[in-house]
């Protein structure tokens, strides 16, 4: 009997899931608002389906892998084409996009009135990393029974973490801490050039000591900054929209802090600087004007 799975989402995360359940010896129905993502998916093995609906009604456990909440949301609750207009009782859905906590929930109390299961596994990891992420996950445990034989395919670690939204919690505090990283290794950078010190000297000292500022973050920034290299892993605009998602959750429960937010002004001046699509070791780009001031 065939394994059956969907995907709603084949963007840069979403393409190597589909790559690896495909090999993972699955029939993929997958469909993306993009045409070339839609041939992507073509390529890559999957049926390609006209709508999120048309998926549901293939498939019992639906991934999802979107940008922004609002398209999650469309996809799941669209009146004629989204996933809740033709799922059965007992389909899960899975979404690994980061997006919020209270989206999540609302989403997932409309599925439940339909007697469809709603996971929250925001992914911690990186795309080339798929089959080894960790998945932190919010939602009832039973659904993640169902889903977790598909989901071994792409992480080493599926942890359930709390009720639904709380995966969501974990993944933009999680980012919140990159952006406080990715700036302050953009800053030391830019700082050590302008004190006549060799920027690789810095990283190799540091990288190599033991310290405990190092981190596998700082690492893998280092040799893009000291090559110029600004081809995106991870881009600014999408660190950017992850610490708007993680500010606005704090906002909701009255916290200001001030690191997020200093930080997020990197982030905005990058983008304004139109560094946005390039990988969020640009931000020393930032760091060296406002040296040269």
């Amino acid at each position: 009997m065939s394994k059956q799975a969907g995907l709603v989402g084949v963007g840069i995360m979403g393409s190597q899931m589909a790559r690896k359940l495909t090999a993972a010896g699955y029939t993929l129905h997958a469909r993306d608002i993009k045409p070339e993502a839609q041939a992507r998916a073509r390529e890559i093995g999957c049926v390609v389906a006209a709508s999120p609906a048309e998926v549901a009604r293939s498939c019992d456990v639906i991934l999802i892998s979107v940008p922004l909440p609002e398209d999650v949301e469309q996809i799941v609750l669209g009146e004629t084409d989204g996933i809740l207009a033709a799922a059965s009782p007992g389909t899960v859905i899975v979404d690994l996009s980061t997006v919020d906590a209270f989206s999540t929930r609302r989403n997932a109390e409309q599925a439940a009135a339909q007697g469809v299961g709603y996971l929250d596994c925001p992914v911690l990891g990186r795309p080339q990393g798929c089959g080894k992420w960790t998945l932190p996950t919010g939602g009832d445990e039973r659904h993640l029974e169902k889903a977790r034989p598909i989901l071994e395919n792409l992480a080493a670690r599926i942890l359930p973490v709390g009720p639904s939204g709380h995966g969501n919690v974990v993944k933009l505090l999680n980012n919140m801490m990159f952006g406080a990283i990715n700036a302050i290794t953009a800053e030391v950078f830019a700082l050590s050039a302008r004190l006549g010190m060799e920027p690789k000297v810095l990283f190799n000292t540091i990288a190599d000591s033991g310290a405990a500022t190092v981190s596998n973050l700082f690492r893998e920034l280092g040799p893009k900054i000291l090559g110029d290299d600004f081809s995106p892993l991870f881009s600014i605009d999408n660190l950017h929209k992850d610490m708007r998602l993680g500010i606005e959750m704090a906002h909701r429960v009255g916290a200001d802090f001030l690191v997020s937010e200093t930080n997020q002004r990197l982030n905005t001046l990058a983008r304004e600087a139109g560094f946005g699509a390039e990988d969020t070791a640009a931000a020393v780009k930032i760091c060296r004007r406002m040296l040269d001031r």
